[in-house]
């Protein structure tokens, strides 16, 4: 079972377990329109406020691979509530005798008191004391075939003629492609021990580093300048409001900063992003990825 298999992390994992001959099923709240399996894995809706049909779906299943989370609040949807959805969610797999939960968090969880890391730590807490055999990863940032982060400053990139760099840009960044990160989650379910497992690929940069590196490799000429993290916040949200998504918030920001985004163990990553850049040039930030449309669209009824 993978939450969000039609999804950008999902996908790339519930990949990885047909591969390997296994039956896949997923909760998701995405049209069927994107499954790219070809009609392979078995959907069920992603509905927390019907705990009975999340035990239905997960009748029979060995693993879980949760990749669900909730970015930025939204609504009445905040970070507190997507926790309480992650406990109802290992409740379900507990009496549906799902053998072993295999849980994406973030690296560094305790790193910072803002509500999404104080969110991703207590969800891990959540996944520790459910009696279930687990694996809890904490990727770094993921790159690679529609990410967030790196696709869209390679898309201002090529859309403004000015790239506003918040501060000195000195913080750190250990990005892992997103298959060597599917790949980790699979293997982790693989097994029966308890472990908590950093995900994090083979380079360091920082910030600044990384943004020239993207535009060098697309061979672009924006302007990059640094200004004070207010101002670049300023712009960050008026850009998100003429693309009608959330490009960036002020926790985001600051934990960006903090050098929070590596990890402390040995890289599992080995695709650096030096290498993959010259070979996907001509598609990185070729389209937004919006976090919007990736997680808040509505889905019609016949596709849930």
């Amino acid at each position: 079972m993978v939450t969000g298999a039609f999804s950008y992390t999902g996908r790339f994992v519930a990949a990885r377990l047909l591969d390997r001959g296994r039956e896949v099923r997923t909760l998701t709240n995405h049209p069927r329109a994107n499954d790219p399996s070809g009609g392979r894995i078995r959907a069920y809706p992603l509905d927390f406020a019907h705990r009975d049909l999340l035990l239905e779906a997960m009748s029979g299943a060995d693993t879980l691979y949760n990749t669900y989370w909730v970015r930025a609040p939204k609504g009445s949807l905040t970070h507190t509530v997507a926790v309480e959805n992650i406990r109802c969610l290992i409740e379900a797999a507990r009496h549906a005798g799902v053998r072993r939960v295999v849980h994406t968090s973030i690296a560094n969880p305790t790193a910072s008191t803002r509500s999404y890391y104080r969110g991703k730590a207590a969800a891990e807490e959540v996944i520790r004391s459910s009696g279930l055999s687990y694996a809890i990863v904490r990727p770094t940032l993921l790159f690679g075939e529609g990410d967030v982060l790196i696709n869209n400053i390679a898309w201002l990139l090529r859309h403004l003629p000015i790239f506003a760099i918040p501060g000195d840009g000195r913080y750190h960044l250990q990005p892992i492609h997103v298959s060597d990160h599917a790949g980790l989650l699979v293997e982790a379910g693989s097994q029966a021990a308890d472990v908590v497992v950093d995900s994090a690929g083979p380079e360091i940069f920082a910030f600044d580093e990384l943004v020239r590196l993207l535009r060098r490799a697309m061979n672009l000429r924006a302007l990059v300048v640094h200004v004070p993290p207010v101002l670049a916040l300023a712009g960050a949200t008026l850009a998100g409001r003429l693309a009608g998504d959330m490009l960036l918030t002020r926790d985001e920001l600051d934990d960006l900063m903090s050098d929070i985004l590596v990890s402390h163990q040995p890289p599992r990553g080995t695709t650096r992003l030096t290498d993959w850049l010259p070979a996907h040039s001509d598609e990185v930030g070729r389209r937004y990825a919006s976090e919007i449309e990736r997680h808040y669209r509505r889905v019609p009824p016949e596709t849930a």
